[in-house]
C-alpha cells in the first residue's frame, strides 16, 4: 500500500509538473538583427507590432504599390462599379509601360479578372496601368483615389504618384502603412486575397512565375507582394498562418531577392516562435446584465461588440486579467450599438486590449410608470 500511495503522490506531482510546463511563457529574445532600410512585423487579428525598424520612414515601395492599387479595384467589385468579366481597352499608355509587363496589345480588350491576376502574380505594369485607368479614367486621376484610400485606412507616410510603384518624386510607402494596408486587404478581401497565393500565370500563351520566392520554401506563406527597383532595391511583403495565427511582415531595401525571403522569413519565424495569438471573447458573448432606468425593460445583457483577440508571449494567455465595468446607470433609451461599458485584458504589466460593451439589443423608453420610479430610484442611488 505505500508503494502504491507513493506511485500516486509521484503521478500527481508529475501533471502537476508538466501543466506548469505547458503554460510556462516563453521567454521573449530580442528580434532578428535584419540588414534593411525598413522593417516591420504585426499581428493580422490584433495589429500589434512583434518586431520594427524604421517602419515609419516614407520609402520607395516599388511594386508593393500594387497592393493599393487592387485594393481600390476591389473595393470597385464591391461597390457594383465593375465586375471581374468586364471588358477593358488597353490603351497606348498602359502597353508601352516599364518594367515588369503581363504583354497585353496595345487596342485589345482583356477581361479585369486576367488584369487583376497578370498585376498580382506576374507584376505586370501593363495590366496594373489598364486596371488604374479602368476605374480611374485615368492614371492620375486613380492615384488620387489611391490618396483617398490610405488616408481612410490611417496610412499617414505615404503618397501615390502611379499605380504601378515606378519611381516618382514624392511616391512613398512606409513599412508601417503597407502592413496597414495589407491587414485590410486580408480582412476586406479574403476572396480576392487568395489570388496572391498564386504561383504561376499564363496569359496570351506566355506564362509567367510569381515572383514571392517564399510560396514555395514555406507551405505556411500564402502572399503577399514583391517590389524592386534599382532606387527601393528588394522589397517584400509577406503574409503566413500557423495554427491559426496569421502574421504579416514587410521587409524594405534589400540587396537581393535571396536577402529579402530571408529577412522576411526570420521575422516570421521570430513572431511564430515567441508569440501567440489568443481569442479570449466571442462577439456577442454575454458578460454582464445591468441595471437600466427608465427602460421598458430592468436589466440588459451586456455582450462583446467584437471578437477580442490578445497576441501575448506563448504560453502566457494563462495569466491575463479579464475585468468588465458599466458606466452606470444606465438610462433608457440605448441603441443597440451604444457602449455602456468595456471589457478589459491586462496582463501583470499593462494593459493588453479594451473592447467595448454594447446592449444585446436596443433598450426603448418605458411607460409613464416606469418613469416615475426609476426617477425617484435614481435620486436614491
Amino acid at each position: 500500500m505505500l508503494f502504491a500511495s507513493s506511485m500516486r503522490t509521484g503521478a500527481v506531482i508529475a501533471l502537476v509538473f508538466l501543466t506548469t510546463l505547458a503554460h510556462a511563457a516563453v521567454p521573449v529574445q530580442p528580434p532578428p538583427a535584419i540588414d534593411t532600410r525598413a522593417h516591420i512585423l504585426m499581428d493580422f487579428q490584433t495589429g500589434k507590432v512583434l518586431a520594427e525598424s524604421n517602419a515609419d520612414a516614407p520609402m520607395e515601395p516599388a511594386s508593393i504599390t500594387k497592393l493599393m492599387t487592387a485594393y481600390a479595384a476591389f473595393k470597385a467589385l464591391e461597390e457594383g462599379r465593375l465586375k471581374l468579366t468586364d471588358p477593358v481597352t488597353i490603351s497606348e499608355h498602359a502597353w508601352r509601360s516599364e518594367g515588369s509587363r503581363s504583354f497585353v496589345q496595345v487596342g485589345t480588350q482583356v477581361p479585369l479578372e486576367v488584369l487583376l491576376k497578370g498585376m498580382i502574380v506576374q507584376s505586370g505594369n501593363d495590366a496594373t496601368i489598364a486596371v488604374a485607368e479602368r476605374v480611374g479614367g485615368t492614371e492620375q486621376a486613380f492615384a488620387g483615389i489611391m490618396n483617398s484610400y490610405a488616408k481612410q485606412l490611417g496610412m499617414k507616410n505615404s503618397n501615390f504618384e502611379n499605380s504601378s510603384g515606378l519611381p516618382g518624386p514624392q511616391h512613398r510607402m512606409s513599412a508601417r502603412d503597407i502592413a496597414v494596408l495589407a491587414r485590410a486587404m486580408i480582412a476586406e478581401f479574403p476572396e480576392y486575397y487568395r489570388w496572391y497565393s498564386l504561383r504561376e500565370f499564363e496569359w496570351n500563351g506566355i506564362k509567367q512565375q510569381n515572383r514571392n520566392g517564399l510560396l514555395g520554401r514555406d507551405p505556411s506563406v500564402d502572399g503577399i507582394k514583391t517590389g524592386h527597383t534599382e532606387s527601393a532595391g528588394y522589397c517584400l511583403a509577406t503574409s503566413a498562418e500557423r495554427n491559426g495565427m496569421r502574421l504579416i511582415s514587410v521587409v524594405l531595401g534589400t540587396a537581393s531577392m535571396k536577402a529579402r525571403e530571408d529577412a522576411s522569413a526570420a521575422l516570421l519565424n521570430y513572431g511564430y516562435t515567441f508569440y501567440e495569438t489568443v481569442a479570449l471573447k466571442k462577439k456577442g458573448e454575454v458578460l454582464l446584465s445591468p441595471r437600466v432606468y427608465k427602460g421598458e425593460v430592468e436589466m440588459i445583457p451586456a455582450v462583446v461588440a467584437r471578437d477580442v483577440w490578445a497576441t501575448v508571449p506563448r504560453g502566457s494567455a494563462a495569466a491575463l486579467v479579464t475585468t468588465t465595468s458599466v458606466d452606470e446607470p444606465l438610462i433608457a433609451p440605448l441603441a443597440a450599438d451604444q457602449t455602456i461599458g468595456q471589457v478589459t485584458i491586462k496582463d501583470d504589466a499593462s494593459l493588453v486590449t479594451s473592447v467595448p460593451l454594447v446592449p444585446q439589443k436596443a433598450v426603448a423608453e418605458g411607460g409613464w410608470w416606469s418613469q416615475l420610479t426609476d426617477t425617484v430610484a435614481l435620486w436614491m442611488r
